[in-house]
């Protein structure tokens, strides 16, 4: 009796959306996003800023559903032990090119704080190896943003 009651009352407010699940591929995205911002121990403010532009502009989320997608990612990624999870999870949706250009969106988070850390370009590498993008193309992204960038970094 109370479940249908509670059902009558929540049908009242609209339609409700769901929760993130884990297995959602912007999920997976703000995940290695967010483990690509503290590899190096640090999460500066403006990588924090990058990382909500890049999942507004590949996503096309604002505002409230942003910091849900925000804050799903960051939980998971808090909750992780490994990347396989979410690479298996993008893997299966996207396409190679789509996978060579979310490496590339990675190496926009490293050079968001204008520094390439060991720890951050560490973790690009994993996340391409399980992606399946070769070496080849992990390093190409690298030198494109490096130098869209004008770092200096290509190398």
């Amino acid at each position: 009796m109370f479940d249908q009651f509670q059902k009558f009352i929540q049908s009242l407010g609209g339609e409700e959306k769901p929760e993130l699940a884990r297995d959602d591929p912007r999920v997976a995205a703000a995940a290695l996003f967010f483990h690509v911002i503290d590899a190096d121990g640090v999460s500066e403010p403006v990588e924090r800023e990058k990382l909500q532009q890049l999942l507004e502009r590949q996503y096309g989320v604002h505002k409230d559903e942003l910091k849900k997608l925000v804050d799903a990612g960051k939980q998971a990624e808090d909750e992780s032990v490994d990347f396989y999870a979410f690479t298996s999870v993008l893997k299966r949706s996207l396409d190679a090119e789509q996978r060579v250009n979310f490496i590339e969106l990675l190496w926009e988070l490293v050079y968001a704080d204008g520094v390439r850390h060991e720890l951050e370009d560490n973790v690009v590498w994993r996340v391409a190896e399980l992606l399946g993008v070769s070496d080849r193309d992990r390093v190409l992204m690298r030198q494109r943003v490096a130098a869209r960038l004008g770092s200096g970094d290509g190398s």
